[in-house]
């Protein structure tokens, strides 16, 4: 009893646990959650380990000395905003299933999880045109800013001929534009026509979420604040914080 005693304190000790989320978590929305488990241990590998955390468990039969194991469940959170995990729970019953043994561990990570999209339409002249100036695509195009200079492929038009470096060189040369992006539009939470304002929040998601895919410069009016327009993935995401953290201070 007492080498089982010493041996299962001792497998639980000089483990670090780490959680991965993903990049977007919506409200009531399974979520996988990925546990790290590493064994800073030299010489010892650690066994039959379960780590809790986030109303969740993750299982680890075998993690080697110096390495470290990956574990997976499904978490739903109910709740839109931030959420900071202080902790988890590390337990085994090695080495013979008698006892089971457990400690706390220290896990810090902050989580802001957005509300649930909820499918919507963009009112008739809801979106109104951005202030800051033109918006242009990185996609190929006809009618946007000039990106570079190229050799002429048979395919291009007439129009993009860039006759004085034709004239240098001695052979067509074209101007290569950039796409114009479509009219910035900018969403007011408090006028979408939801029944509350959580429906209202879950139906920005979901137009933030769909006009940005198709390219179309989104920005966001929240009472007071104004956020402008653009179409980048941080800027997305940004916006999608901006409605999960909305009201909460």
């Amino acid at each position: 009893m007492a080498v089982s005693g010493i041996l299962g304190w001792l497998n639980i000790q000089r483990a670090d646990v780490f959680i991965d989320l993903p990049e977007e978590i919506y409200c009531g929305l399974e979520t996988l959650v990925t546990v790290r488990l590493v064994n800073r241990r030299r010489y010892l590998s650690s066994f039959l380990l379960k780590v809790k955390v986030l109303g969740g468990s993750a299982d680890f039969d075998l993690v080697e000395c110096g390495g470290q194991g990956k574990s997976s469940f499904i978490c739903t959170f109910r709740e839109r905003g931030e959420h900071f995990v202080a902790g988890g729970e590390i337990s085994s019953p090695f080495p013979i299933n008698f006892f089971v043994r457990s400690r706390r561990t220290p896990i810090e990570c902050r989580i802001v999880v957005f509300p649930a999209p909820l499918r919507s339409r963009l009112p008739g002249g809801f979106g109104k045109p951005g202030t800051s100036g033109a918006l242009t695509a990185a996609a190929k195009g006809y009618d946007g800013d000039v990106a570079k200079i190229t050799d002429y492929s048979g395919a291009d038009p007439l129009k993009l001929v860039h006759w004085r470096l034709t004239a240098k060189y001695g052979e067509l040369k074209v101007k290569e534009l950039t796409a114009s992006a479509q009219i910035p539009v900018i969403l007011d939470v408090d006028a979408l026509p939801g029944r509350t304002i959580e429906e209202n929040l879950s139906r920005a998601v979901f137009l933030v979420n769909g006009l940005m895919r198709s390219n179309r410069p989104v920005g966001l009016k929240l009472r007071k604040r104004m956020i402008p327009p653009a179409v980048s993935r941080i800027h997305r995401l940004r916006l999608l914080s901006e409605l999960a953290l909305y009201g909460k201070y």
